[in-house]
């Protein structure tokens, strides 16, 4: 006779384990590393000293850096272990291009699709960057405004399209940040990004892609002498 099948029921002090956490933080500060340049692209992964560094042993290390190479932020050499990765000229163009595709058809359907509390959610995060930028906190502003990317995608409804991009912008973390170094850049990305909120606002598409293009276009006219 078979038995019935029981429901699990949550405990209600149920809590997210705390490998998990640590896991999450080691990957958070090394993802940072490599994205203010402290790790910078070329640069192979020494892990006895960033463990030290970290106050970590290697084994959540290795699983961190396992996860940051899923993203496309480090390579796994035989031989040499970890190493941050170093896009040319060219595969970063070519990444830049097809991410203003892919927002500029999520721009669209983000204006079509968007309720007023979804717009108004954009509206605080573009806020909250606005105040980090006020205060020149470059890494949180980044943050920020990688979110507004991610948000702005998600709200198209497309769950293909949003993984997509995520995938693309996962691997252009670093080469995004630098985009905004020094005041008069920054300024400029700041300028665009205000454009961009107004027009997600008033629901125009039509401006809303031609800001978007110019946007990303820009990236890469700010990058590019780096790179």
């Amino acid at each position: 006779m078979t038995e019935p099948a029981h429901e699990m029921i949550a405990p209600s002090r149920a809590r997210p384990i705390a490998r998990r956490t640590m896991h999450d933080e080691i990957v958070e500060c090394v993802r940072d590393m490599i994205i203010e340049g402290q790790l910078p692209p070329g640069a192979r992964i020494h892990e006895g000293q960033l463990g030290k560094l970290l106050g970590i042993s290697r084994t959540p290390l290795r699983e961190a850096l396992k996860f940051l190479a899923s993203e496309g932020l480090l390579e796994l050499v035989p031989g040499r272990g970890a190493v941050v990765k170093k896009f040319g000229a060219a595969e970063l163009r070519d990444m830049l291009q097809v991410l203003s595709a892919l927002e500029t058809l999520a721009a669209r359907q983000t204006c079509a699709n968007a309720t007023d509390s979804d717009i108004a959610a954009l509206r605080a995060l573009h806020d909250e960057m606005m105040r980090h930028y006020a205060r020149g906190n470059r890494l949180d502003y980044y943050k920020c405004n990688q979110a507004i990317h991610t948000r702005l995608v998600a709200l198209s409804g497309n769950a293909f399209l949003a993984a997509t991009h995520e995938s693309i912008q996962s691997r252009l973390r670093r080469i995004r940040f630098v985009g905004h170094e020094g005041a008069t850049k920054w300024a400029a990305a700041v300028a665009e990004h205000e454009a961009m909120i107004a027009a997600i606002e008033a629901r125009d598409p039509d401006k809303l892609v031609a800001l978007v293009v110019r946007h990303l276009d820009n990236t890469w006219e700010r990058v590019r002498e780096i790179v």
